[in-house]
């Protein structure tokens, strides 16, 4: 098997072994087994079980970046999010759930949370006005985007046609608890 083809087994592998029991959960030698490798084999490619983790995240970063781009959300946005899941499952938990735990690559999850809260306040700014509300939608959307996809991966990923849309559905309603109820205002102005 030539070197590249032998990574990337390696690191479906890992993945795997990975997102069954967390970095900490997971050794060399459950990924050498998972991969049908020699320990000297892994070895070759990696020097370590955290060099390892670290090019799994690597790797599942930049699949969901292919997948679903960085800088807009447009109506392909969450199909393609959800697209990028269901090809490469473990990773996106891996990604999302497990590495956020993980103090030493933690790293990961905030640059895309830092990501998404930004492009989600570029994109939310011209539906919810300046101020408190629309930086806290900027920060809820994206995780409750992330927690939904990972519940729908959870659930066995149950209608892939209509789970975006159920999705957009939490989305607006994030978005319309975060815009000024006029109804309230006036209630206010008038107590």
């Amino acid at each position: 098997m030539r070197r590249a083809e032998r990574r990337e087994q390696i690191l479906d592998a890992a993945t795997r072994a990975f997102a069954r029991a967390g970095f900490a959960g997971t050794g060399l030698d459950d990924v050498a087994l998972e991969a049908g490798i020699s320990h000297v084999i892994l070895y070759r490619h990696f020097d370590s079980k955290a060099a390892l983790y670290r090019a799994v995240l690597e790797r599942a970063c930049e699949r969901l970046a292919e997948q679903t781009g960085t800088d807009d959300f447009d109506d392909d946005a969450i199909p393609a999010l959800l697209r990028a899941a269901a090809a490469d499952p473990d990773g996106f938990r891996l990604l999302f759930r497990y590495a956020a735990r993980e103090p030493e690559f933690r790293e990961f999850v905030d640059l895309i949370t830092a990501t998404s809260t930004e492009v989600a306040q570029k994109n939310l700014a011209k539906r919810i006005p300046a101020g408190p509300w629309l930086e806290w939608a900027s920060r809820l959307i994206p995780t409750l985007t992330i927690e939904a996809v990972i519940a729908w991966l959870d659930a066995g990923q149950p209608e892939p046609g209509q789970a975006p849309e159920r999705i957009r559905q939490i989305i607006h309603g994030a978005i319309a608890a975060a815009h000024p109820n006029v109804d309230e205002s006036a209630a206010a102005a008038d107590s």
